[in-house]
């Protein structure tokens, strides 16, 4: 069947802007990190795509090596792009980064020009685009200059292959200096990717200080903390599937008597809001202005939905965000 976009897909989405830029992206965005590759049903991340569209998410956040395996999610969202969005392209806004391992030899990892060159070309191709909104710089590399990356950046940007700069897992001196190099050649970073979530609030020592003074938007991966801000684990076992079970960023020592505890009580907490945990952790993420968007992943059409009924809650009071610090020390 030929796709046809919602009428009221923009009616009930937040959208929120990018730092000091013009883009605007909404409060949640859709990641294809880890549900995107051969080993799910071709139908099944149509399905999520298309939906996450009618839903008002105009951002679909992919790099170089999502899948599995590496270059299957581009694949993947480029299949969908070329028989349904093609003609919502004007409408989405498209990532991708790289930065980590892709080819054998020196050419195929970290900073350089070279890499980033020939890594964003590949990215084309299997997106089958022009042109990306966002190309990101992955990770640090700490041999290559900061302004040879940021310089393949803003080139790419000259050859006509992205329109935004930006940067991810970057701590605040490394975004310092990714943003000095990218001003200095028109095209500071106008998003950094960080992982936050209520179990990893790195990016609150320092950080996200940084971002705001940069006028730098966050954009935030892994705010369910891989399912363990979900109803998955509250039992006290990895379902058989699970990421617990399946993930090497997720293990079955994480469900300990710790992680219980708090997210159970945090459980508690998001029921007495009418709301799920990881509908409450989404609204949590979300609080602070500095966040632009927060990526969520999905492995179901109805999972997705859940997410999304995250924005129709009540802001989050501050007895309640009170009552989630002293849950989490």
């Amino acid at each position: 069947m030929t796709f046809e976009a919602r009428d009221d897909r923009y009616d009930t989405m937040h959208y929120r802007r990018a730092g000091a830029s013009g883009l605007q992206l909404p409060a949640l965005s859709l990641g294809l990190w880890q549900n995107f590759g051969t080993s799910r049903p071709f139908d099944v991340q149509r399905a999520i795509v298309l939906r996450a569209f009618d839903l008002g998410i105009t951002h679909f956040d992919l790099a170089n090596n999502y899948g599995p395996p590496p270059g299957s999610a581009e694949e993947s969202f480029g299949r969908i792009l070329a028989t349904d969005l093609r003609s919502y392209r004007d409408e989405i806004i498209i990532s991708t980064k790289a930065g980590y391992t892709m080819w054998p030899g020196p050419y195929g990892d970290w900073g350089s020009r070279k890499y980033l060159t020939a890594s964003l070309d590949q990215s084309l191709r299997r997106l089958g685009t022009d042109y990306v909104d966002v190309f990101y710089h992955h990770r640090p590399d700490p041999s290559s200059p900061i302004g040879e990356t940021a310089g393949a950046l803003v080139s790419a940007i000259a050859r006509g292959k992205s329109l935004y700069t930006g940067i991810s897992n970057y701590d605040p001196e490394q975004t310092r200096a990714a943003h000095a190099a990218l001003a200095s050649l028109g095209a500071p970073p106008v998003l950094h990717q960080p992982s936050y979530s209520m179990l990893n609030r790195t990016i609150e020592h320092g950080l996200s200080e940084v971002l705001e003074e940069l006028r730098i938007g966050g954009i935030v991966f892994s705010p369910l903390a891989q399912g363990l801000l979900t109803d998955r684990y509250l039992s006290g076992s990895a379902p058989q599937g699970s990421r617990a079970t399946s993930s090497p960023f997720l293990h079955e020592t994480d469900i300990d008597e710790d992680y219980l505890r708090r997210a159970r009580a945090l459980n508690d907490l998001a029921a007495a809001r009418g709301q799920t945990l990881a509908q409450l952790a989404l609204a949590w993420a979300l609080r602070r202005p500095v966040i632009t968007s927060a990526i969520i992943g999905a492995s179901s059409v109805s999972q997705l939905e859940q997410n999304v009924a995250a924005l129709t809650a009540a802001p989050l009071t501050t007895n309640e965000l009170t009552t989630i610090d002293i849950l989490l020390e």
